[in-house]
């Protein structure tokens, strides 16, 4: 499981916007506001040995104390969480606009970046998966979005 958490946040990285998919029964807006790299286009090929990046626009709509991850890899049906990732804060991992370092609590209406990375280690085998990320305050999301991605050599 731990593996699985690894390798499905591996992907994620800061490039051109992903075409990614909402989550189901949410909406937000997601255009130019997730960047995966080497990914335009799912699925996103994460190639083993490499490093993944991931950067995530969003404008809270209330003031928000602290943000965390939520982030799950459905293979077949089966949902496992990213250990590591999952329900880790990410207040320390947050920029402003203009790229300087921001903190919670967050301010409404303010548009924060978040930017992280994660490697794809070698080991990992080739798989195909849907990646299921969203920032939440603990109780809400802020911004969810899912993507296919396959593990390659």
């Amino acid at each position: 499981m731990f593996f699985l958490s690894l390798v499905v946040c591996s992907f994620l990285a800061t490039a051109s916007a992903t075409n990614v998919q909402q989550c189901s029964g949410q909406s937000f807006d997601l255009d130019e506001n997730v960047q995966l790299s080497p990914c335009v286009k799912p699925p996103c090929r994460l190639k083993k040995g490499s490093d993944q990046h991931i950067t995530i626009s969003f404008r809270p709509k209330t003031d928000i104390e602290k943000v965390v991850n939520q982030v799950a890899a459905d293979i077949a049906g089966v949902k496992f969480p990213f250990i590591g990732v999952d329900g880790a804060g990410i207040c320390d991992k947050i920029e402003n606009e203009a790229g300087e370092k921001a903190s919670c609590p967050l301010k409404a209406g303010t548009k924060y970046v978040y930017k992280d990375s994660f490697p794809i280690l070698s080991f990992y085998p080739r798989i195909s998966l849907t990646v299921h990320w969203s920032l939440s305050n603990g109780e809400k999301d802020i911004i969810c979005f899912m993507v296919p991605a396959k593990i390659v050599n």
